[in-house]
């Protein structure tokens, strides 16, 4: 009896999906605006997404955005920040009071100006690679639910 032998979803040549372009999707998604379409708002709020592009009707709802983008913006803000703070306080040995004076209101703007534009790239991102629900094939770019079981197979 022969077997059939179980191959991703994404392996598969009748269920390959059209290629996204990562660069634009992340672009758009950066610049708050649909992935798919670069037309439609992405935020209904400061950092909630809509459930819908109401340019282009994609589905937005399936984002899983979580904690990405609060990291890439301490990430990107720190490295902005830190060399900054650096380099004035070897150059220039300012006072104390003077340094929290402008480091932590810059900090605290840049992070609250990049938050959004990063939390739509990772958006983008997602979209881009048919992340989480953003793939119409499965949760996990592969068709578990018909997989056939060969023979001597367990689980």
């Amino acid at each position: 009896m022969p077997t059939e032998t179980w191959t991703p979803a994404a392996d598969r040549a009748d269920l390959a999906l059209p290629k996204r372009s990562l660069w634009q999707a992340v672009k758009r998604g950066f610049a708050c605006r649909c992935p798919a379409c670069g037309k439609g708002r992405l935020f209904r709020a400061y950092i909630k997404p809509v459930a819908t592009c109401e340019a282009c009707g994609e589905d937005l709802s399936h984002q899983r955005a979580d904690d990405a983008p609060p990291y890439f913006t301490i990430v990107v803000v720190g490295h902005v920040v830190v060399p900054a703070i650096l380099y004035v306080e070897t150059h220039y040995k300012p006072d104390v009071y003077l340094q929290l004076l402008v480091w932590l209101p810059l900090t605290l703007i840049l992070s609250l100006v990049l938050l959004q534009p990063i939390k739509g790239a990772v958006i983008g991102w997602q979209w881009a690679y048919y992340m989480h629900g953003f793939n119409p094939l499965g949760a996990d770019d592969e068709d578990r639910t018909h997989r056939p079981v060969a023979e001597g197979d367990v689980g």
